[in-house]
């Protein structure tokens, strides 16, 4: 009797010919049918993860971190899923090596598995090194959904490799057909991966589909949201593309400050081409969120889609309707009472890692809900304000370019403001893989004309980047697109300038203090990035 009034759960585990039942771990549906993941999600067990990995597959992760390894995941010291397999995720800012603290993607049928953990196939264990709230990720996902957004569902794990306990991580389902099958009547579209910094007119990676080699669906986006023909281009657009859904989700970029998104950095996407249908953007990569509360939404994207969408008047009116009608998404007191839910599941597990790691965490979190109060007060002033202004400049005056912000497309260059005593810089310099391709970059809004950009920076032992096909090599001023720059190596005190037209009546401009080079470090000082309009009207 007393066994019957303890609530049960129950994970069905394959070994090969026995099938064992263990309590304490939902059951994991076939394909097809219903499974226990939307309760996991949302009111589930902070698992204990033990990833079980053999010293040879310990050394391929060493060699060739992007590979799947074989993997037995252990849940809470019962079930033991076999067959899975382990690689390590990240880019710049998140990625560590495997002896360190490694993000982790886990896919389940990779070495003919065929468990599932609370319904899912593939999944990814976030480090979160870049948000020690351990709450960004859930929280933007999670309005993502209300919105009626694609996003992925997240938890939290506490994370053991072979022996050594890594703490509580970030855990988010992957982007797969199951997913798909969640948001999308068909799941045989093409999904791409927006990879690393990587718009839609580079070679994206095919992660599910017969897109093939043609990627036809992908290029023929690329050339509508690039066409100069305006008119053509905003007829183009809506027959490829799902405007409606994809404003609402630049929208929700600029409000959550996804800066490191999409719309404002290239960045953390998938894109999914449903049979018949039109894309729709995907948002991943969102623990760097809410950091800034005072983020504007008014700002110009720099993404082809998205600039493209934005310039259009008719839907630039329809995003700022979005945003006006998501606000009370935003009220703080609501999005509080939310974290506080997943922050009571968070404390117990945090404990029992140590009373540090709980006390750390929780101090990030108030930090969190203090920027939520200020994100709502932010929003609410700027869903009145004009639209922005071309930059006004003044007769043989140049104008401090300010708001830089780093961009890397490597994994160990160091993209970090720097002082020099009384002297502020924005310090770029290459990572031990010999390979730095990592920039500082500046959106303005510039009416047509012809102009310079102009800059001095600080070289030490800069020795070129030499890749064929790709621009010229070294330290450059040049704006987004374009890769004519003069570049400078060596070391000592150089002065840089890169002059450009503007031929559209108003264009949005990415500004870009670049290092592309094997080695060295290049200073760029912040007082001396001046742009001069060379002409008037």
């Amino acid at each position: 009797m007393e066994c019957m009034d303890r609530p049960r759960a129950w994970l069905l585990v394959s070994m090969p010919g026995v099938a064992l039942l263990l309590a304490g771990v939902a059951p994991a549906a076939p394909q097809g049918r219903s499974d226990d993941s939307d309760a996991y999600f949302a009111r589930g067990p902070i698992h204990e993860l033990r990833l079980v990995v053999s010293r040879q597959a310990e050394a391929a992760l060493r060699e060739s971190p992007r590979s799947y390894a074989p993997v037995v995941v252990e849940i809470d010291g019962k079930a033991r899923l076999l067959g899975g397999g382990v690689k390590l995720k990240g880019a710049a800012g998140s990625y560590q090596e495997w002896d360190q603290r490694p993000a982790l993607t886990i896919k389940l049928d990779k070495f003919d598995g065929q468990d599932l953990f609370h319904g899912l196939e593939k999944f990814h264990l976030n480090n979160s090194v870049q948000d020690e709230s351990l709450l960004s990720e859930w929280l933007s996902s999670e309005l993502f959904r209300e919105c009626g957004l694609p996003a992925t569902r997240v938890a939290h794990a506490r994370v053991k490799l072979n022996e050594r306990d890594m703490g509580v991580y970030v855990l988010k389902e992957g982007f797969d057909k199951r997913f798909l099958r969640r948001w999308f009547k068909d799941d045989e579209g093409n999904l791409y991966d927006g990879g690393f910094c990587m718009d839609v007119d580079e070679d994206l990676e095919l992660d599910s589909g017969s897109g093939g080699e043609e990627r036809a669906d992908l290029k023929a986006l690329a050339r509508a949201a690039t066409e100069p023909d305006l008119q053509k281009r905003w007829k183009d657009l809506p027959e490829l593309l799902d405007v409606e859904r994809f404003t609402r989700h630049v929208a929700l970029e600029a409000m959550i400050g996804h800066w490191d998104g999409y719309a404002w950095n290239r960045n953390n996407y998938r894109l999914y081409f449903e049979p018949g249908g039109k894309a729709v953007y995907l948002p991943h990569g969102m623990d760097q969120c809410f950091q800034d509360p005072n983020a504007s939404v008014l700002d110009m994207p720099v993404a082809h889609v998205a600039k493209s969408v934005m310039k259009n008047p008719a839907w630039r009116a329809e995003y700022r309707r979005e945003v006006a009608k998501l606000l009370p998404k935003f009220e703080a007191k609501r999005l509080c009472k939310k974290l506080d839910e997943v922050q009571r599941r968070l404390e117990p597990a945090l404990k029992k890692v140590s009373t540090d790691a709980a006390a750390a965490q929780a101090l990030r979190a108030q930090e969190l809900r203090e920027r939520l109060v200020e994100r709502e007060r932010a929003l609410k002033e700027q869903k009145s304000l004009p639209e922005p202004k071309p930059q006004v400049f003044k007769p043989g005056v140049a104008v401090q370019v300010k708001g830089w912000r780093p961009m890397s497309e490597v994994e160990d260059a160091v993209v970090e403001p720097r002082k020099l005593g009384a002297t502020q810089f924005l310090s770029i310099a290459c990572g031990a893989s010999r390979r730095c391709v990592a920039s500082w970059r500046s959106g303005v809004l510039l009416s047509r004309g012809h102009y310079k950009l102009s800059a001095q920076v600080q070289l030490e032992g800069v020795e070129a980047l030499v890749e064929e096909g790709a621009p010229a090599a070294g330290a450059a001023l040049r704006i987004s697109g374009a890769s004519n720059a003069r570049t400078e190596g060596g070391s000592g005190l150089k002065a840089l300038e890169f002059e450009f037209e503007v031929a559209e009546e108003t264009g949005d401009v990415e500004l870009v203090l670049e290092l592309r080079a094997q080695q060295g470090t290049a200073m760029f000082r912040q007082d001396s990035l001046r742009l001069t309009r060379l002409d008037r009207r």
